[in-house]
């Protein structure tokens, strides 16, 4: 069966492709942000040889979270390990978090 194409006749990337790109545009460290209509701060810390990734969030003024390792595996791809919640969840959360944008330095 062959896979679905888009109308410019290119195969969609899968979710997981989606997923680790999105990941990879957020910055080092600490940033405020939206999910949902929601505050979040979100702290992502990255390995320095780029194989571990990890994400904690919390809704700030709420309750809910969001924790995982996401671990690149030699030839194999990588490997998304949820911190006691659904991969679901993870992915919409990071497929779906918008980052504040920077405030510019003020120049005197």
């Amino acid at each position: 069966m062959p896979r679905t194409m888009t109308a410019n006749g290119k195969t969609p990337p899968t979710i997981q492709a989606t997923f680790e790109d999105a990941l990879a545009k957020l910055p080092d460290g600490y940033v405020d942000g939206y999910f949902g209509n929601r505050s979040w701060g979100v702290t992502v810390k990255r390995s320095q040889d780029g194989k571990r990734t990890w994400l904690y969030g919390e809704e700030l003024g709420g309750t809910d979270i969001v924790s995982f390792n996401l671990n690149r595996l030699a030839g194999r791809g990588s490997a998304l390990n949820p911190c006691e919640m659904s991969s679901t969840k993870v992915i919409e959360f990071v497929l779906g978090f918008e980052p504040r944008p920077a405030k510019a330095a003020s120049r005197s």
